[in-house]
């Protein structure tokens, strides 16, 4: 799989303004695929989910890794604190890349290579994108996708106020927001879109690497524009915690019938409930479905893009402690009142899993009460004091991971929020996955505090998006009102009932500084525990090549037609959406490994002779 990065100009660093229609625009991607067997994937947090047995697939192009890792961040940009990673919820990459102890569980530990590849995919994006730096455009537009993504938990998104979900059509976001880059020269050279939708069309039981519907649909929209000399195209998460790709709902995997409405059970056992993708029940087919209609929408918009971004390029940037924070909310009646934000902490409903990856058990979404056995279990761990039980009700905490730091920290507490702009477009950097209302809520505050205290600087014209998962992970964010019921989205929602305000709050502050020019607190600095890592992983013992051949010298898979009599054109490979590259080892620790290629032939392939390689 493949990381791009667009400079969107080289002043961002500075803050500086230029020009009122022209940036300087450069782009670049480099492989970030990682270890390809024997670890672990990110994303499920299910053990079983490893190549030990399993098989791997790159079929989809230029993604960030999901969850991206302060860390990563640190090391590629310690110089530049304007660096934005923009991540999409992967579930299917090679896992251990994260620096804090429970997302590092099922991964056995920190996977060294696994965070490598990344920062230097990272580093060389950038770097690339910075040497091919032209002076271009950028246009703005927005479309309605209706059949992408719908909500995984309608009972917690029904316990916002009526009043405010009538404001809305849908109980999902479904606009795209999407960016056209066009060089002065060259014409289009790239865009960027926002779309919330899960990356969850392959389910926990798939064991090929893959960039799922989002990766599917950048490599379309890239084979769209093949005649360019080069075109990058990324489809970027939003807030999409509420949000799944498995369009015909939810239905039990024994009976066909569909799931609880409030605890998506079956028969009051979660791991029976499985959200369904619109080519059920072939997953692939799921993914190719919803990447192509991510993509044909972005060609839609992308070619009706009218509106130029125009003026400043800036940012601002703050380290938060959201683990203990005063936060001033509105009362009934006018006034106010200060609320806290509480060490991080995981709920019952948290193991339930959701239709896109059901947990295991007897535990179930919607739980405010949680069990006495798993109680135990827990305090063996961490046993809560009443004073965090009191700030995460009605959450029952099942992990106390805020408050466990053996043998180091189970969980962050000091987060990045992160403010850029360009031109009219505004983009709210979030270290989370925000559920469609909390979303909504905090896009809607940024724009009042822009549109209200830029004296005419915005107009309500200005385009807020939200990128979400970026610069560090710490689960979902919820609305005080989903955070009552107790859905999985709430159960994951670190800080307590008051996260969602918390952020509004800060990005409200960053607002006023983007507008105001002033300068923020950086905060205090996260820590740094890279030298703490443990890795239980078993290496590998044996892997060796061919005389005269090294590893990385090529793609894994690679399909050739001939064309004339005897020169072969590459045609295919494991980027592809059409090849898999699937390898299995007979034994856990046996040094030998055997590799497959399936080529399921696309219509649009040319016929005559063709051959297929298998590269070390």
């Amino acid at each position: 799989m493949w990381l791009w990065s667009f400079l969107a100009c080289l002043l961002l660093s500075s803050g500086r303004t230029v020009s009122a229609s022209t940036y300087l625009i450069g782009l670049g991607s480099y492989d970030i695929t990682g270890p390809a067997a024997d670890v672990n994937m990110m994303g499920y947090a299910n053990t079983e989910q490893n190549y030990f047995r399993g098989s791997l697939q790159v079929a989809s192009s230029d993604i960030y890794c999901g969850r991206a890792s302060r860390k990563l961040r640190m090391e590629t940009c310690t110089m530049n604190r304007t660096l934005l990673l923009v991540a999409l919820t992967l579930m299917l990459v090679p896992g251990g890349y994260l620096q804090y102890v429970v997302y590092l569980v099922t991964s056995l530990g920190f996977v060294r290579q696994s965070f490598d590849v990344i920062v230097d995919g990272i580093e060389k994006s950038i770097l690339q994108a910075h040497e091919n730096l032209r002076p271009g455009s950028i246009f703005v537009n927005k479309g309605e996708l209706v059949d992408a993504g719908v909500n995984r938990s309608p009972s917690a998104y029904l316990n916002n106020p009526e009043t405010e979900r009538k404001k809305y059509n849908y109980n999902v976001d479904k606009e795209m927001t999407l960016l056209k880059f066009v060089d002065d020269e060259w014409g289009p050279i790239g865009s960027f879109n926002w779309f919330a939708t899960h990356g969850t069309s392959m389910s926990r039981t798939n064991s090929l690497i893959s960039g799922d519907n989002k990766g599917a649909a950048a490599r379309f929209m890239e084979d769209w524009k093949a005649d360019r000399p080069q075109f990058v195209s990324a489809f970027c998460q939003t807030n999409v915690g509420d949000v799944s790709p498995n369009v015909l709902g939810a239905f039990c995997i024994d009976t066909g019938l569909p799931c609880d409405f409030n605890h998506s059970t079956c028969n009051g056992k979660n791991e029976l409930c499985y959200g369904r993708g619109p080519g059920y029940p072939d997953e692939f087919e799921s993914t190719r479905i919803i990447g192509e209609r991510q993509f044909r929408k972005a060609v839609e918009i992308f070619n009706t893009a009218s509106e130029q971004l125009k003026g400043k390029v800036g940012f601002q940037h703050a380290y938060v402690d959201f683990s203990n924070l005063d936060v001033t909310i509105p009362k009934a009646g006018g006034d106010y009142e200060t609320v806290k934000t509480c060490p991080a902490a995981m709920g019952f409903a948290f193991a339930a899993g959701t239709t896109d990856g059901p947990g295991a058990f007897d535990f179930t979404q919607g739980d405010d009460k949680g069990n006495a056995f798993w109680k135990l279990v827990r305090n063996i761990l961490k046993t809560p004091n009443e004073e965090q039980i009191k700030c995460q009700h009605p959450k029952p905490i099942l992990l106390d991971t805020g408050e466990m730091n053996e043998p180091y920290d189970w969980a962050p507490s000091v987060l990045p929020v992160q403010i850029l702009r360009i031109g009219q477009l505004v983009i709210l950097s979030v270290p989370g996955e925000f559920t469609t209302m909390a979303g909504r809520r905090l896009r809607d505050a940024v724009q009042t505090a822009l549109t209200s205290g830029s004296n005419g600087e915005f107009d309500s014209n200005v385009h807020v998006v939200i990128a979400g998962l970026t610069n560090t992970y710490s689960q979902y964010v919820t609305t005080f009102e989903e955070y009552q019921v107790q859905r999985y989205e709430g159960a994951s929602t670190l800080y307590g009932p008051h996260t969602l305000d918390a952020y509004i709050q800060e990005f409200r502050k960053l607002a006023a500084a983007l507008l105001g020019g002033q300068a923020v607190e950086a905060g205090p600095q996260p820590p740094d525990l890279l030298d703490k890592q443990i890795s239980l992983l078993i290496p590998v013992i044996v892997d060796t090549t061919p005389i005269g051949v090294n590893f990385g010298d090529g793609t894994y898979a690679l399909v050739e037609i001939l064309q004339g009599e005897d020169e072969w054109i590459p045609a295919y490979d494991d980027d592809d959406f059409c090849l898999r590259f699937k390898w299995s080892r007979p034994a856990k620790l046996s040094p030998r490994s055997y590799a497959t290629i399936e080529w399921r032939i696309p219509d649009s392939a040319v016929s005559g002779s063709s051959r297929a390689f298998v590269v070390a």
